[in-house]
């Protein structure tokens, strides 16, 4: 019989050449589906300071209405697009029907305008949320955080 020497085999190393294009591929991948703000501001406003403030909870449940200054005018930004007052009961109804139906009942309207926008332009806002059935309203503003557990 012959018998043969036994060779030592040894595991091959980790072959790391392709880890960076993994790596960078993950990272474009995020960078693409990942998006920070979904609405590209049109409008130009600046917040009003606030004394009795508190944070939104559930933020999925929000839709928000932009006032502020496009040239020397101040109009409404809906989503992505400038509109007009009348325009917002449209829009609030189509936000209530993609929302679940859970949210669309807990439906809050915030609304984030400028420190010098017109009172009848808010008006007529608040009149139109009136029509679509949207009674939960509320001011964004600057200023301390009140804590809801005090």
């Amino acid at each position: 019989m012959m018998f043969r020497k036994q060779e030592k085999k040894e595991i091959p190393g980790l072959n790391t050449a392709a880890l960076p294009d993994l790596i960078f591929t993950v990272l474009f991948f995020f960078m693409i589906v990942t998006h920070m703000r979904s609405v590209p501001l049109k409008v130009k406003y600046q917040v009003p300071a606030g004394t009795e403030i508190t944070k939104l909870v559930k933020k999925s449940t929000v839709t928000y209405i932009y006032i502020g200054k496009v040239g020397g005018d101040y109009r409404i930004q809906l989503n992505d697009k400038l509109a007009t007052a009348a325009e917002v009961e449209d829009y609030v109804k189509a936000e209530r029907g993609r929302m679940l139906p859970e949210d669309a009942r807990r439906q809050i309207i915030s609304i984030r305008a400028d420190r010098s926008a017109p009172m009848h332009l808010i008006t007529e806002v608040k009149q139109a949320l009136r029509r679509a059935k949207a009674y939960r309203i509320n001011y964004s503003a600057t200023g301390a955080v009140k804590d809801e557990t005090e």
